[in-house]
């Protein structure tokens, strides 16, 4: 889990996603926190992390779009990324990679 999260390669398992769905609204929820408390020096902390976190969302769409077999472009549409949450990988091998599910499993790919 969490190989390479800053890769746009790859397929990942509903469960990585939702965590790091789940990640980034904790992110969401401490700068809106902070940015209401007024809070500078964490303020400006959490905003020189943001572009790595948001680097870190798209390119965790983009593998999970893999995952169901489409484009990483996918990732932009609204409210796509609630989708995928929720829809089951293809099995298999696709032409982004070996299924995730069957790999972490210790089984083959076919």
């Amino acid at each position: 889990m969490f190989k390479n999260p800053f890769s746009f390669d790859g397929r990942i398992r509903r469960t990585e996603y939702c965590i790091s769905f789940i990640l980034m609204l904790i992110f969401r929820l401490l700068m809106e926190v902070f940015a209401e408390a007024n809070e500078p020096a964490i303020l400006v902390v959490l905003l020189v992390l943001l572009i790595p976190m948001m680097w870190f969302t798209l390119a965790q769409g983009a593998k999970r779009c893999h995952d169901l077999g489409k484009s990483g472009w996918w990732v932009i549409v609204p409210f796509y990324g609630f989708w995928l949450l929720f829809a089951d990988g293809e099995q298999g091998l696709n032409e982004y990679g070996a299924s995730p599910k069957h790999a972490s499993d210790g089984m083959s790919a076919s």
